[in-house]
């Protein structure tokens, strides 16, 4: 018996909690007014990043990439008290986005949103942070990777998206996932969700 990876996500999707309906009406309006709707995280990804979060619990997240903002929402919602979210995105328009939905969805006190260039930003942030979401500019990813790598916490994890593009041809995450391969530094697993998420850990 065989599936397609369509096939797979429609079902993980009809078989976990769905989205709320401010993160639907997110989903319609990224869709009507971006180039780029199939940015957005979605939900069944959304569902997941959520669950990680709740688990893991982390005081303080930084994310590399918003876009209109769904997996800014869904962590910021499974933050414990106290929790808080730096979330970097070059784009003001779609920050915006982001951030009005994030007010209706009761979050956006524990969202730090910040526009600009990610590098420069992270040059002004300390850490040590707990979990780290890279959703951005694919060819920088391993930029990224190197720039939060000395400032994860101990007990730190980062989740690299779409990690399984490098099966289509997506030459940036082909590097990624080669170079965290063979960093000794850490541990990783690629989860086969939508795109594909890399969980990536300083090795014990």
């Amino acid at each position: 018996m065989s599936f397609s990876f369509e096939e797979a996500d429609e079902y993980a999707a009809a078989h976990s909690t769905p989205a709320t309906d401010v993160l639907r009406r997110l989903g319609e309006e990224t869709e009507a007014e971006t180039d780029a709707p199939q940015m957005s995280v979605g939900a069944l990804e959304g569902a997941f990043l959520r669950f990680l979060v709740a688990l893991k619990r982390p005081q303080l997240v930084l994310e590399l990439g918003v876009f209109t903002g769904w997996s800014s929402i869904e962590m910021a919602k499974a933050l414990p008290p106290g929790g808080k979210i730096v979330a970097c995105d070059v784009n003001p328009d779609t920050t915006a986005i982001a951030r009005r939905y994030a007010e209706e969805e009761g979050v956006a006190d524990r969202i730090d949103y910040r526009v600009g260039n990610a590098f420069e930003t992270l040059e002004t942030l300390d850490g040590p942070f707990d979990l780290v979401f890279i959703d951005a500019w694919k060819p920088d990813y391993v930029d990224y990777y190197e720039a939060v790598l000395p400032k994860l916490a101990d007990d730190g994890v980062i989740l690299a998206d779409n990690t399984l593009s490098a099966l289509a041809g997506n030459e940036g995450i082909a590097t990624f996932n080669e170079h965290v391969m063979a960093d000794e530094r850490v541990e990783c697993v690629l989860v086969p969700i939508r795109d594909g998420v890399t969980l990536i850990r300083r090795r014990p």
